[in-house]
């Protein structure tokens, strides 16, 4: 395993929609765990391909309850409201308020091409969108509201 390097806001690979992956190579389940790897080393929640320049469907999340790999994802339902603080490590030292669906429910291939579906609630459902919109070259600053902020003044708060 490895660690990537985390691609920043103005490269163009943030930029682009992924292609879906159409079959499980080893190439691709190392790329899964060097992708968890990095969002680990780097203190994420998530971490989408591009954000490694790789241009695939694949994302991995962990908000504190194991590791979660989704490849070719989509979301099928949402539901409810939250509203709050977000950062991306594509963005590093900013934040900004987002608000997202309260409630999703998406289905995914797992590292073995299995269909599975997931359920998340508030920082899952927050990260499942989050990272999902990166497969189409979206990054959260595009829905922020009011100013981006440095990390560093909520130190000072």
């Amino acid at each position: 395993m490895a660690i990537r390097t985390i691609r920043e806001i103005g490269d163009e690979a943030l930029t682009k929609t992924c292609k879906e992956v159409t079959k499980m190579t080893l190439r691709t389940k190392i790329l899964i765990e060097d992708m968890l790897e990095t969002m680990y080393q780097a203190n994420g929640v998530g971490l989408a391909a591009p954000q490694v320049g790789i241009l695939k469907r694949i994302v991995v999340i962990d908000v504190g309850d194991g590791p979660i790999a989704m490849v070719n994802p989509e979301i099928l339902e949402t539901d409810g409201e939250q509203t709050g603080e977000e950062g991306c490590l594509s963005v590093p030292g900013k934040s900004g308020v987002v608000t997202r669906p309260n409630y999703v429910k998406a289905r995914a291939f797992n590292e073995e091409m299995e269909e599975f579906e997931i359920e998340g609630e508030a920082l899952l459902a927050r990260a499942i969108c989050h990272e999902l919109e990166h497969l189409d070259g979206h990054l959260y600053v595009e829905k922020v509201e009011g100013e981006l902020r440095d990390v560093n003044d909520y130190e000072e708060e």
